[in-house]
């Protein structure tokens, strides 16, 4: 090795660190290290409950296979069907609006030049996911209130003079899905804007160039290249709407039982496992949430390209 060979091997190499190590090294070993923490919660809070569950749904009290009989049982359910209903049409109204109104309202903050009205939108969006769950609930159970809500004049436009007439449950598909758009909405919006970022300049300046207008740019460029980021949306907000259980638990409690306590199938589950001791039924619902949750995920990943490459 020549003395030039030795001194560009010095200026490679920082003082004090062994020859064939890199920093690629390193930051795989810790790459290694988080993935292998995540795989232990993984297993731990999702896998092995999963299989109890299953365990659970094929057998009886006792321990024995019994076949589908735990699912025959909970969808004779008088109370399945309508809360099957009740979740449907919830996840219809919620993922409408959700997919419609989070990428317009992101094309309309990305459109925005002004630096500091661009980040208050955003933070003015995001602000109402730092809420809890049940705590986004709570608020609501005032702002549902005609006699207490700071928009009680529009619900008495609407017809509403009490707490009651809101929360009928034929109004309950809509309010719920309102609650859930304005929890989870904001932080989506944040996600599709920095998606937006992600856009060569290069292609909507050769748009506009073109003669596209913003409206054309947001139809034929923006949103086909969102269409990964929306049907990750679409699969992330279908899994936690399958699980609806706090907002119409609460209102259930709050409303003297006018909200059913088995108006989701999630409740459903939750009747079964600590009112009537019978946790394979429940386990049975549960199984039952998890094939159509899956299978409608399955539709917005192949309809979506989720992992197509380029």
């Amino acid at each position: 090795m020549t003395v030039t060979d030795e001194a560009a091997r010095s200026a490679v190499i920082p003082p004090g660190r062994p020859a064939g190590r890199s920093d690629g090294g390193e930051r795989s070993a810790m790459s290694y290290a988080f993935i292998a923490l995540y795989a232990v919660l993984t297993v731990a809070f999702g896998i092995l409950p999963a299989l109890y569950s299953l365990y659970l749904a094929f057998t009886d009290g006792d321990g024995g296979f019994a076949g589908v009989a735990n699912f025959t049982k909970v969808m004779s359910d008088f109370r399945f069907l309508p809360a099957v209903g009740h979740v449907a049409l919830y996840l219809v109204i919620w993922l409408v609006a959700l997919v419609v109104l989070v990428s317009f309202l992101a094309i309309v903050v990305h459109a925005v030049r002004v630096r500091w009205l661009s980040r208050t939108l955003r933070f003015v969006f995001y602000l109402p996911g730092a809420l809890a769950g049940a705590s986004s609930v709570l608020l609501w159970l005032f702002v549902l209130d005609p006699t207490a809500s700071p928009v009680g004049g529009l619900l008495r436009l609407m017809g509403f003079s009490s707490f009651v007439q809101v929360i009928v449950p034929a109004n309950l598909p809509p309010v719920f899905a309102v609650i859930a758009f304005w929890t989870g909405a904001g932080g989506w919006i944040v996600i599709m804007y920095g998606a937006l970022n992600n856009i060569s300049a290069d292609v909507i300046e050769a748009a506009r160039i073109d003669g596209a207008g913003t409206v054309q740019i947001a139809w034929h460029i923006q949103l086909p290249m969102l269409r990964k980021w929306i049907s990750y949306m679409g699969i992330m907000s279908l899994a936690a709407g399958t699980q609806l259980f706090v907002e119409p638990q609460l209102l259930s409690q709050a409303s003297n039982a006018i909200v059913p306590n088995d108006y989701s199938l999630n409740q459903l589950a939750y009747q079964y496992a600590f009112q009537q001791n019978d946790f394979n039924g429940a386990a049975a619902i549960s199984l039952l949430l998890l094939v159509v949750a899956l299978a409608l995920s399955a539709v917005f990943v192949t309809r979506g390209g989720l992992f197509e490459r380029g």
